[in-house]
């Protein structure tokens, strides 16, 4: 796969400034919308499978549609990023997110007190009830999928790559041709890792962002 280089211009649009990092199957890149005034900042995520594997390919490329179908679905929530585009180009994948301008958790929740804590629950509560009442469940929730935006201080819920529709008629997640159990250890409960997650499955890993809160211990070093 090539290499983005910086000021490399994307569907004659987005220039790329510099990576962010990679996230599952994605790779993350901060750019520039250049068809908007005062060029605002965007996120550009690309499919990126590094391996052959037939099965790892199709179960990437359905994520990432999956992404943007969602985003799209959700439209314009405050707390989660707005879609902003989503396209191929010379058989590349792209979704286009709006940037945050913040600071993920993951280093900012450690030593809470009970107030605090209770806040924090609270905050990601009342975006999930906005999803879930999508009939999508996130299905990763973890501190490093959570900003706090410096503009206002809210609380942002991003990374949608592991999102799942839920099918009301057997009351779990839509199976596809490929199931999979998808998330992060220690944050992912046991129904959610056989490839089975339900909305309470949102809720246990927003239980142990709250641990995580108050021991500022990982999940996965905490005993069963």
């Amino acid at each position: 796969m090539t290499v983005i280089l910086k000021n490399n211009i994307i569907a004659l649009r987005y220039r790329i400034l510099h990576q962010l990092g990679c996230v599952g199957f994605s790779e993350i890149f901060l750019a520039q919308d250049l068809q908007l005034p005062a060029l605002p900042l965007c996120v550009v995520k690309r499919l990126s499978v590094k391996h052959s594997n037939l099965t790892e390919l199709n179960t990437a490329h359905r994520m990432f549609e999956t992404e943007a179908e969602i985003l799209h679905q959700l439209g314009k929530h405050h707390q989660i990023p707005t879609l902003l585009a989503h396209f191929e180009e010379s058989g590349e994948f792209y979704v286009v997110q709006d940037y945050i301008d913040g600071e993920n958790l993951e280093n900012q929740i450690t030593q809470l007190t009970q107030s605090q804590t209770l806040h924090l629950i609270r905050e990601i509560l009342e975006i999930l009830q906005f999803i879930h009442a999508q009939g999508v469940i996130h299905r990763d929730i973890k501190p490093a999928n959570l900003i706090r935006r410096r503009l206002d201080g809210k609380l942002v819920m991003i990374d949608f790559g592991a999102v799942k529709p839920f099918h009301p008629q057997t009351g779990r997640g839509k199976q596809s041709a490929v199931t999979v159990g998808i998330g992060t250890p220690g944050y992912m409960p046991s129904e959610q890792a056989m490839g089975e997650p339900r909305f309470n499955s949102d809720i246990y890993a927003t239980g142990m962002v709250a641990i995580y809160g108050v021991t500022g211990k990982d999940p996965t070093t905490i005993p069963k």
